[in-house]
């Protein structure tokens, strides 16, 4: 059986250059695991901003939690991002961001971070399907969504740990400040 449709562990990503991607946010803003930064010269009005080329192994601002949850609105996942918002202090200090990723569409998620009180960005894995989330082996076929997949990624674009549970069992939150603290 293909372990990307299944709940039998995983193949560890660990080491390896994390898939990039582009998603909307429940905003509508485009997310990106890696962005453009600065090369460290002078732009034309001397702002020291560079040229802002694009190093491919570079991540956005500091390290990256990716947390794949299956679905808004249930309980077990509005009960994990609820922990995550209430860490969000804890990942700042750490330097790094959170992005929760699930199929559900941008609207959906919308509504889910505002009844919440959800501040980081979730984002809208919807299409093509679940395409995210097959790229870091956590997407079930069977029942269209993403796993409880979590991945640490550092400054450089590796995945320096990871965690991926069954659709029913939460995750320890601390587990991921732990890893980030041995970064």
């Amino acid at each position: 059986m293909d372990a990307a449709t299944t709940q039998d562990p995983q193949p560890s990503l660990v080491g390896v250059q994390a898939p990039d991607f582009a998603l909307n946010d429940q905003h509508g803003a485009e997310v990106r695991l890696r962005t453009t930064v600065s090369d460290g010269a002078e732009d034309a009005e001397g702002t020291g901003t560079g040229t802002g080329t694009a190093e491919p192994g570079r991540v956005a601002a500091g390290h990256t939690v990716v947390v794949f949850y299956p679905f808004a609105f249930t309980g077990v996942c509005t009960g994990e991002l609820k922990v995550l918002q209430k860490a969000q202090p804890r990942f700042a200090a750490l330097d790094a961001r959170v992005l929760a990723i699930s199929c559900d569409s941008m609207f959906s998620l919308r509504v889910f971070a505002e009844r919440e009180s959800l501040t980081f960005p979730l984002l809208s894995d919807f299409w093509p399907h679940g395409a995210v989330a097959r790229a870091y082996g956590v997407f079930d076929a069977d029942r269209g969504c993403a796993l409880r997949g979590t991945f640490v990624i550092d400054r450089a674009g590796t995945i320096r740990w990871q965690v991926v549970n069954a659709i029913p069992d939460a995750r320890a939150v601390d587990d991921y400040l732990a890893a980030l603290e041995r970064l």
